[in-house]
């Protein structure tokens, strides 16, 4: 490992300590996001074993088990690629939260990945146990084979680098413009319902299901999900691996781009 590599490691061995800290001195804060994670997915299915039932025992190929088997991989998958980083750029930026960090040798990106990282260590203790356990009171039907449960790990770890970078670079649209509260919730209802965390996307209209394929949101969330549930073929898998290089390339683009030129407009108010 060369000497920057070292220092970059020591520094991210430092901020996760110090996050492991203060994520257990806002307990309450924690608990709350951990809610979310693991409600939101359990509502949905709830909704949709109800409907299935109703329907003679299935909705558009799913039987109430294969519902929840959905859902209860989401609610792993959703948790360990969800971010929340760029709904914080407009306040970073209008109280001057850049200037110190602007100061430091590194890369902004890394304090937020650590942090990102140190949640996701912290929660998913809980989250998976209430998986397992909202699987077997449901009867949940996952059965990938051996190739789908392995081309599922590559997956979803190409899915939170996609999420991840691509939220960062929405971000940086802050630097542009005084109030993104309207734009983070755009992307936030684009995200449920074109990355499939509403419903599987297979039981959407075909159109919305082209516009998510053709867009990063599938490759975000249910593409992992559809791997580990066994319902992508290997020409399936191929495509899905080309679509999360293609835009996680892309976004990184966008990133160096968006980053530079905000960076150098950036006028701290409260600095």
């Amino acid at each position: 490992m060369t000497g920057g590599g070292r220092r970059l490691l020591s520094v991210y061995q430092a901020k996760f300590r110090a996050e492991i800290a203060l994520q257990f001195a806002y307990r309450g804060s924690l608990l709350i996001w951990l809610l979310g994670l693991v409600l939101g997915p359990v509502i949905y299915l709830v909704v949709w074993t109800t409907v299935a039932e109703t329907r003679g025992g299935s909705v558009g190929g799913f039987t109430a088990g294969d519902f929840a088997g959905y859902f209860v991989v989401l609610m792993v998958v959703n948790q360990l690629t969800f971010t929340w980083h760029f709904h914080e750029f407009e306040w970073r930026i209008r109280n001057g939260f850049f200037s110190p960090l602007l100061l430091r040798p590194i890369h902004p990106i890394h304090a937020d990945l650590v942090e990102n990282l140190t949640f996701k260590l912290l929660t998913f203790v809980v989250v998976a146990p209430v998986a397992l356990v909202v699987a077997v009171v449901f009867d949940a039907r996952i059965a990938p084979a051996p190739w789908q449960a392995a081309a599922f790990v590559p997956a979803l770890a190409f899915a939170f680098v996609l999420r991840f970078v691509l939220e960062w670079t929405v971000g940086c649209v802050a630097f542009w413009v005084t109030r993104m509260a309207a734009l983070t919730n755009a992307w936030w209802v684009l995200v449920l319902f074109l990355s499939g965390q509403v419903a599987p996307l297979e039981l959407l209209p075909v159109p919305i299901q082209v516009l998510a394929t053709i867009l990063p949101f599938r490759w975000m969330v249910s593409f992992p999900v559809e791997l580990a549930l066994g319902r992508v073929d290997p020409q399936g898998a191929a495509l899905g691996f080309v679509a999360q290089a293609v835009w996680i390339a892309l976004a990184f683009v966008g990133l160096r781009v968006g980053w530079r030129h905000g960076v150098r407009r950036y006028g701290a108010v409260g600095a």
